[in-house]
């Protein structure tokens, strides 16, 4: 199947879903499955939800019951509001045989998150920003100058696999001939078996014990040496870490793993895919560079590369004018908060010239934002910097492929050509 013809099924798709958004009542939808993200057709559930029931208790779900915040406004108030939303015991939603028993700050209140994200946002900061831009640009450089032109093949593979795995490696400090272990892991941590990634709980299980061993050595070995500017170093060596239990140790190896990857990575791809979907918004990048950062956060706005975060009630709580039950599961659906037509004119286009783009959800609001954020913008701005001196198009030939993922908004194959 060609590009057009996959675009006038994907219309016909969403046309469909919207059709029957509307027609089934409001208990029968389920926007935690997987399939709705897979085949981009959610959309009209969210503008469903958020116009009828902008937090709604789902009593049937894959995933057991749970309430859904839809709009942008509501899901800024439960992301700000730490304390009566708590963000133990987890923020993911898989089922509870295939849930991480490994905890990590994410996971965590305060104080026991600030003094743990504390110990790696240096990581993060300007000097160590400034230290990485020509890392990053050099890599860029080579992975853009290995690409073939004019031939077809997957830019999730060679390009938004490539430079995030080499980034982690960097971050980490790990051994550069072993980096694809850390995509590997990140993906068996946010897949569910429905993806096809594992086959038995123990196999995942195992695999995660293998990252829990190997960074666990390389911990080990910088326990006691001064100066390092890594991930694994500041965890070693910062006092409200370096004595963290084994699974305590795993949690924020993941998070930081996960963090590092598919943030970079699915906008990396859903980038590329959008400018092919509303090409005079690629025509337009390529004439004026001074708007890539705008592109940028537009771009992560479209995407989103994570659909949720989850939070707990510690108490009962009315929003938006429906009460909340202590104990409840609630989940902040960042990519129906991008979409908010109340916040973002023509939500489902994208347009570099958004002038509310860097207003988008899919970092977060309050104590938990995303800690890599800048990491991830340079990353891509970067990218966007040295493709436009390459390329006069970046076509995509073929149907993309979507992770089976109900939190993950990425992708495990977009076949593209390059034109120079």
């Amino acid at each position: 199947m060609d590009w057009t013809q996959y675009e006038l099924e994907s219309g016909q798709r969403l046309e469909n879903a919207r059709d029957q958004a509307a027609a089934i009542p409001l208990s029968e939808i389920d926007v935690s499955h997987w399939d709705l993200m897979r085949f981009d057709t959610i959309w009209p559930y969210f503008e469903r939800l958020r116009r009828e029931a902008p937090v709604y208790f789902h009593e049937n779900s894959i995933a057991g019951p749970f309430w859904s915040v839809t709009s942008y406004d509501l899901i800024k108030a439960v992301d700000t509001d730490a304390e009566r939303f708590s963000s133990e015991p987890t923020i993911g939603l898989n089922a509870p045989a295939e849930q991480d028993n490994a905890s990590s700050f994410i996971a965590m209140d305060d104080p026991k998150h600030a003094v743990q994200r504390k110990a790696v946002a240096p990581v993060a900061g300007p000097r160590n920003l400034a230290a990485l831009a020509p890392n990053i640009r050099g890599r860029v450089n080579d992975i853009l100058d290995s690409l073939p032109v004019g031939e077809t093949f997957n830019w999730v593979d060679r390009v938004s696999i490539e430079l995030t795995t080499q980034m982690l490696a960097t971050l980490f400090d790990f051994p550069f001939e072993d980096r694809y272990k850390l995509t590997r892991w990140s993906d068996i941590a946010t897949s569910p078996r429905k993806a096809g990634l594992w086959d038995t709980l123990e196999q995942r299980e195992g695999e995660l014990n293998e990252c829990l061993e190997y960074m666990t050595r390389l911990r080990n070995e910088r326990i006691d040496n001064p100066g390092g500017h890594d991930l694994l170093t500041m965890l070693a060596q910062n006092e409200g870490t370096r004595d963290m239990s084994p699974r305590q140790f795993l949690g924020n190896l993941l998070l930081l793993i996960v963090g590092g990857n598919d943030t970079t990575r699915n906008s990396i791809s859903g980038g590329v895919l959008a400018m092919n979907r509303f090409p005079e918004q690629f025509e337009k990048l390529k004439a004026d560079r001074s708007k890539i950062p705008n592109a940028v956060a537009e771009i992560i706005r479209w995407q989103t590369p994570l659909a949720f975060m989850r939070r707990t009630t510690t108490e009962d709580v009315e929003i938006g004018g429906t009460v909340i039950p202590e104990g409840e599961r609630v989940l902040m659906w960042y990519a129906s908060g991008n979409r908010d037509e109340a916040v973002f004119e023509n939500p489902e286009r994208l347009d570099i010239d958004r002038t509310n783009a860097r207003q988008h959800l899919s970092f977060g609001y309050g104590v938990h934002r995303c800690m890599g954020n800048r990491v991830a913008e340079l990353q891509l701005n970067i990218l966007w910097e040295e493709m436009l001196e390459r390329y006069s198009h970046i076509e995509v030939v073929g149907p993309p492929i979507r992770a089976i993922s109900n939190f993950v908004r990425g992708y495990t194959h977009l076949p593209v050509t390059l034109h120079t």
